[in-house]
């Protein structure tokens, strides 16, 4: 079943606290970003792909990036991601938003595809599998309707709220219909997100270790860190979500 208008938003930007420039980080000779886009080209049923950062001089890098291997990208607000997703997804007419963030190299798109058709056939505003993580960190997926996105943005008055694009959604199951999807098993205690550089360490050995194929799947990342602990052990001291933890405190 084909939607109207559906959008990849993926949201980046090279300022980081924890791990300046990461997104354009080398992997396998290409920026990180690029293979985030590279990964959700194989998405199906999608009419656009979108890199959305902030109108900041320091995301120029960013820009330069989209323009010479031509994705689309949008430019928003640094801190009011919410406002920055709402233009975007306005000015791209898009009825149906998955949004990927920048640090998520191994973003599986076999997986957008199962949420996505789940969504094309349920009245759902919302859907995801961050409520209660059961997929390694870093493949998280998050699907909406615009009509969601646009009541979250005219709703969402805390600073957390603004810059964490759908924590309004997920913290009013009243006004939202919601679904979690849970994987069969717990898995969230693999970490294949990039936000530090012992994040990026693991990330490069692990394109290294399939290479040249890039579009690995994540059965094959959980086999290879299930045979190679050392592999696993890399990065298991950071816990997950730090920085939505960090913004809560900016609402006191």
């Amino acid at each position: 079943m084909k939607f109207c208008n559906v959008g990849i938003i993926i949201q980046a930007r090279t300022g980081s606290d924890r791990f300046p420039k990461k997104v354009l980080a080398s992997i396998e000779k290409k920026p990180m970003i690029w293979h985030i886009v590279n990964r959700c080209k194989k998405v199906k049923n999608i009419d656009k792909i979108i890199l959305a950062t902030t109108t900041l001089k320091e995301d120029y890098p960013l820009i330069s990036l989209a323009k010479k291997n031509k994705i689309e990208y949008f430019r928003g607000s640094k801190n009011d991601v919410l406002d920055r997703f709402y233009q975007c997804s306005t000015s791209n007419n898009l009825d149906i938003i998955i949004r990927i963030t920048g640090d998520c190299p191994l973003v599986d798109p076999k997986l957008i595809d199962q949420f996505l058709d789940f969504f094309s056939h349920k009245k759902y505003d919302y859907v995801s599998n961050t409520i209660n993580p059961t997929y390694p960190d870093g493949l998280d997926i998050e699907i909406f309707s615009f009509k969601a996105l646009k009541k979250a943005w005219n709703m969402s008055k805390k600073k957390s709220n603004r810059e964490h694009v759908t924590t309004f959604i997920k913290h009013h199951p009243e006004k939202f219909k919601i679904k979690n999807f849970e994987n069969n098993t717990n898995l969230s205690n693999y970490r294949l997100t990039v936000d530090h550089k012992n994040d990026l360490k693991l990330i490069r050995k692990i394109y290294k270790e399939f290479r040249p194929n890039i579009k690995f799947s994540t059965k094959s990342v959980i086999s290879l860190l299930n045979k190679n602990p050392e592999l696993f052990k890399i990065n298991q001291n950071i816990s997950r979500n730090e920085g939505y933890e960090k913004s809560l405190l900016n609402d006191n």
